[in-house]
């Protein structure tokens, strides 16, 4: 067990704005980190202030973007051109459903 010499100093830089999930956009720690600082032994100000590290680095690291590759088989060129002959066959494949000609 470390003895502790000196107390753990408050995160807070001042900001003292909170975000939609009520943690401080300046110390990152949540309403209840807040109110009850005072009140925390000095390991449980430790692992708040590693909490707040985390949060910290969480919101700032770039969001990793997923990149999906799409592939699209038997395009039509245009609108204007006659489809081509094997979508022709592909249309016309003898099955007309209920239909009876």
């Amino acid at each position: 067990m470390q003895l502790e010499f000196f107390d753990v100093p408050s995160p807070c830089i001042g900001v003292c704005q909170s975000d939609d999930k009520g943690q401080c956009l300046g110390c990152f720690r949540t309403r209840d980190e807040r109110l009850n600082w005072l009140s925390l032994a000095a390991n449980q100000r430790q692992k708040v202030i590693k909490r707040c590290q985390q949060r910290k680095n969480r919101k700032t690291k770039p969001a990793k973007i997923k990149v999906v590759e799409v592939i699209v088989e038997n395009k039509q060129s245009s609108l204007f051109e006659p489809p081509s002959q094997s979508q022709i066959d592909n249309s016309n494949d003898g099955d007309f459903g209920d239909f009876e000609l």
